[in-house]
């Protein structure tokens, strides 16, 4: 079962907790026991796990990553301007896979799916695929 995610981002960088929304299309699936893989088709945008318990985390995430990857650099050459923003999403990466057990996501107490936008506002999308077995 394929589905697709649409979300409008409202920052350059920003961090959009989807696992409500990935959770309810396992639901709907009836998958008991099985996969299901988030993939981001953007390349400058990922997908990522990590805590989602204390919003101070997401903050942090993003302000070192623009510290590791500033937005401006003088020997960046790509024309668009966006060069931090595909690194970003190259140390993110584009998809995270999760165990479906008992009809739910098997994510660890604190854990998260996230929407990781490099490079927004933007109209952007992530694909879910559930895989049975």
């Amino acid at each position: 079962m394929l589905h697709t995610i649409e979300l409008a981002t409202a920052g350059r960088d920003e961090m959009r907790d989807i696992t409500r929304d990935i959770r309810s299309l396992v639901q709907k699936s009836g998958v008991k026991e099985g996969t299901v893989l988030v993939y981001c088709p953007h390349t400058t945008a990922g997908i990522a796990i990590n805590e989602n318990a204390d919003p101070d985390v997401k903050r942090d995430v993003l302000m070192r990553l623009d510290e590791v990857y500033p937005w401006e650099h003088p020997k960046y050459r790509h024309m668009e301007g966006n060069t931090a923003s595909h690194l970003k999403s190259i140390t993110c990466g584009p998809s995270q896979t999760v165990i479906i057990a008992g009809g739910d996501l098997l994510l660890g107490r604190w854990q998260g799916i996230y929407f990781c936008e490099f490079d927004g506002p933007r109209r952007r999308q992530c694909h879910v695929k559930i895989m049975q077995g």
